[in-house]
């Protein structure tokens, strides 16, 4: 049998935790910032760890899972 094959797409926007959650980036911050206040952007600027039915399916496609 073959290989299944990590998702590309996902993998630049994603990353899975050690204790397997998915990691990503907020939206709505790379570009079309200037209208956008200060406070706005700062909260924007971390991360979020998801762990939801979302997240199951993503680390799967990561990990290489059907």
């Amino acid at each position: 049998m073959p290989k299944q094959k990590t998702h590309k797409a996902s993998k630049k926007r994603f990353r899975v935790t050690a204790s397997g959650k998915l990691k990503r980036s907020q939206a709505g911050k790379k570009h079309l910032n200037s209208h956008k206040t200060g406070k706005r952007k700062r909260h924007l600027r971390g991360g979020k760890v998801e762990d939801n039915a979302f997240a199951k399916t993503y680390v799967g496609l990561l990990l290489g899972h059907a």
